[in-house]
C-alpha cells in the first residue's frame, strides 16, 4: 500500500518544488526549443516547469494539466491556462502542441506507457516530446538518505522507496518508454543540481507537510516510529561545521521527436 499525497501545494513548494524549479531549468537548456511555440506541460503539478517555460522559451501558448485541483491552486504563471486533467487520457485533440513535456510526474502515473502515447498523440508531426524524473535509485539523496533509514526502523518502509518503485526513474527503462511511444531521436542525459539545506531543521521540516511520497508514508507512521526515522535520518546526515547538509539531486531526462 502506498501513501503518496498530493493535495496542497504549498507543502510540497517546501519538500521539493524548490529543488525541481532548478532541475526545470537545466531540462529546459537541454532541449534548445525556439520561442514562438505552443507548449504542454502534462502534470505540471504546482507549475515550476510551467513558469520556467514561461520565462524561458517565450511561449506562444502555454497550457498546465494535472488531475490535483489543490496543486493548480498553486500554480499561477503569468499567461499560461491550467486544465484539470489526466495525462493517460489528456483533453486535448491531436497535434495540438509543437511541444509537450513532463517535469517529475510520470513515475506517479499508474500507466506511463499510455501516457507517453497520449503526449504523441497530441504533439504535432515533427514536434518534441520530453520529460524528466528523480533519480530516486541513487541520484536524489534527499530522499535516497530518508528510505535508507525507513528500511532501517520499519520493514515496511522497504516496499514503499520510490528507488524500487518506479523503474523509469533510471536511464534504460525511460529510452525504452520513448521509443515504444513511436518517438523518433531519442536521447536521455541527467541533470544534476545542488541542494543546500541551511540547518538540520530545513531539511527536516518539509517531510513533515504530507505532500508527496516520503512524507504521505512518514505521516501514516504512528509517532514513536516517526521520532525512530528521524532520528536514524538525522545521525546519517553530512553536516557542515556551519550546521549546512549539502547534498545533491540527479534527474534523468529523455526527449524524442515525434
Amino acid at each position: 500500500m502506498t501513501h503518496d499525497v498530493w493535495a496542497s501545494g504549498e507543502p510540497y513548494e517546501r519538500y521539493v518544488g524548490r529543488w525541481s524549479r532548478r532541475v526545470a531549468a537545466g531540462f529546459l537548456d537541454w532541449l534548445g526549443q525556439p520561442p514562438g511555440l505552443r507548449w504542454l506541460d502534462a502534470g505540471c503539478g504546482t507549475g515550476a516547469l510551467t513558469a520556467a517555460v514561461h520565462g524561458a522559451a517565450r511561449p506562444a501558448e502555454l497550457v498546465g494539466v494535472d488531475p490535483s485541483e489543490g496543486f493548480l491552486r498553486s500554480a499561477r504563471v503569468d499567461g499560461a491556462t491550467f486544465v484539470v486533467g489526466d495525462a493517460r487520457d489528456l483533453p486535448f485533440p491531436d497535434d495540438r502542441f509543437d511541444v509537450v513535456v513532463s517535469g517529475l510526474a510520470l513515475n506517479f502515473v499508474t500507466d506511463p506507457a499510455r501516457a507517453a502515447a497520449e503526449f504523441v498523440r497530441v504533439t504535432v508531426p515533427g514536434g518534441t516530446v520530453a520529460a524528466y524524473v528523480w533519480d530516486y535509485a541513487e541520484g536524489m539523496e534527499m530522499m535516497r538518505l530518508f528510505w535508507d533509514a525507513a528500511a532501517a526502523v520499519d520493514p515496511a518502509g522497504a516496499d514503499l522507496d520510490e528507488g524500487t518503485r518506479f523503474p523509469i526513474c533510471n536511464p534504460d527503462p525511460l529510452r525504452d518508454l520513448w521509443t515504444g511511444a513511436g518517438l523518433s531521436d531519442v536521447e536521455v542525459r541527467g541533470i544534476g543540481i545542488p541542494t543546500v539545506f541551511r540547518d538540520v531543521d530545513d531539511y527536516w521540516q518539509p517531510f513533515l507537510g504530507g505532500q508527496g511520497a516520503a512524507p504521505g508514508y512518514l505521516a501514516s507512521l504512528p509517532p514513536d516510529r516517526q521520532a525512530a526515522l528521524r532520528d536514524t535520518l538525522l545521525r546519517s546526515l553530512p553536516v557542515e561545521p556551519d550546521g549546512s547538509v549539502r547534498l545533491t539531486a540527479r534527474a534523468w531526462a529523455v526527449r524524442g521527436r515525434t
